[in-house]
């Protein structure tokens, strides 16, 4: 992997603080064909060669139903990865749009994915699912949360199902977008626009542009909440690693 130094230290630094990795664990890699899921496959994949604690590694697609949908070039990926690779069909696009004709349709899809994906590891005898959220996710949650229903909250770091029995991780959660827009450009990931209909017009979009915005006009905005979420704790955002968090990389960016 090309200019992968960067990818790692971010990768292994989130799952150093936050203790994502146990010993032995089977670790189902969610891959959405976008450039989130894919880097983060590819990272898992390389920090598998090295990292103290040994863990396996699967990927998992949920076939969402669209037409036209091709996941070969996700396939070839993972072969060279050396790692399993598992489709797994559904109905969801048809549900949503076809027979629910949701006007709002990201939360439902979200939770149908979700279910899908979970009862997919599972059945694979995983002990934990990864998720491709970044840092810049972690923000946009949290302001949309605050914004839209009045609360304060995110997503987190390491959560576990315990109706399932499965731990969720999200390993790249100190990992900026624009890096993770570098690597996925710079090794010629195979990503493939969602054909969602929903796509690009959504309140986190929304929302992306805003803090975009301020960001430009305050610099160091977005680390400045992110080490609120941690100082304030948010949703087991408190490091129980190393300390220092994301703080540590703001010195350096641009």
């Amino acid at each position: 992997m090309k200019d992968a130094k960067r990818l790692l230290s971010y990768v292994r630094r989130g799952i150093d603080d936050y203790k994502m990795i146990e010993e032995g664990d089977k670790i189902a890699v969610g891959v959405s064909a976008g450039k989130d899921s894919l880097t983060l496959l590819c990272a898992m994949a390389e920090l598998r060669r090295f990292y103290p604690i040994k863990f396996d590694l699967v990927a998992i697609t949920i076939d969402m139903g669209f037409e036209g949908s091709d996941f070969s070039a996700i396939e070839k990926l993972c072969r060279e990865l050396d790692v399993e690779y598992h489709i797994v069909p559904s109905q969801i696009s048809k549900i949503i749009f076809d027979i629910r004709k949701e006007k709002s349709p990201c939360s439902l899809c979200a939770k149908m994915r979700r279910g899908a994906l979970h009862n997919a590891a599972k059945e694979l005898g995983c002990t934990s699912v990864a998720l491709g959220h970044h840092f810049d996710d972690a923000i946009e949650t949290f302001m949309l949360n605050l914004f839209f229903e009045g609360r304060i909250g995110c997503f987190s770091p390491v959560s576990y199902l315990s109706r399932i029995g499965l731990r969720l991780i999200r390993p790249m959660v100190y990992m900026p977008e624009k890096d993770v827009r570098y690597f996925a450009a710079k090794n010629e990931l195979p990503v493939v626009k969602s054909s969602c209909p929903a796509d690009g017009n959504t309140e986190r979009e929304e929302m992306k542009k805003l803090l975009s915005e301020l960001d430009r006009r305050h610099k160091g905005l977005r680390y400045r909440i992110f080490g609120a979420m941690q100082r304030g704790e948010i949703d087991g955002f408190k490091a129980i690693g190393r300390l220092g968090g994301i703080e540590a990389y703001t010195d350096n960016e641009e």
